[in-house]
């Protein structure tokens, strides 16, 4: 993955609310949620909300999908795992320094 997407993504998590949305999309998996459920979950104003999804799916780490009259958010799991990947692609220089608790984050 280029550097440049790398950045994108970690630039788009850099804001805390966008941050709690992603997480939110991470715990409910391939199901999804609209924005109405997410604004409830979080208790983010819609107006707030749609920005924070705009620059996440820009970057990448979300897909939008429309469902009848809804638009379903998920996250992009191969995404985050290119991302986690590139990251920790050279630890320490290839040896096997993380411990198992944190590489079992690197889904």
């Amino acid at each position: 993955m280029e550097e440049k997407y790398i950045i994108k993504a970690l630039a788009a998590l850099a804001q805390p609310s966008r941050l709690q949305i992603f997480r939110a999309l991470v715990v409910k998996g391939a199901e999804g949620l609209t924005p109405a459920q997410i604004a409830q979950d979080l208790m983010m104003p819609a107006n707030t909300l749609s920005f924070h999804l705009k620059e996440l799916v820009h970057a990448d780490l979300i897909s939008q999908e429309r469902s009848g009259r809804n638009l379903i958010y998920r996250a992009q799991y191969d995404r985050m795992s290119a991302v986690l990947t590139f990251l920790t692609q050279n630890c320490c220089e290839g040896g096997a320094c993380l411990s198992e608790s944190v590489a079992q984050y690197n889904c």
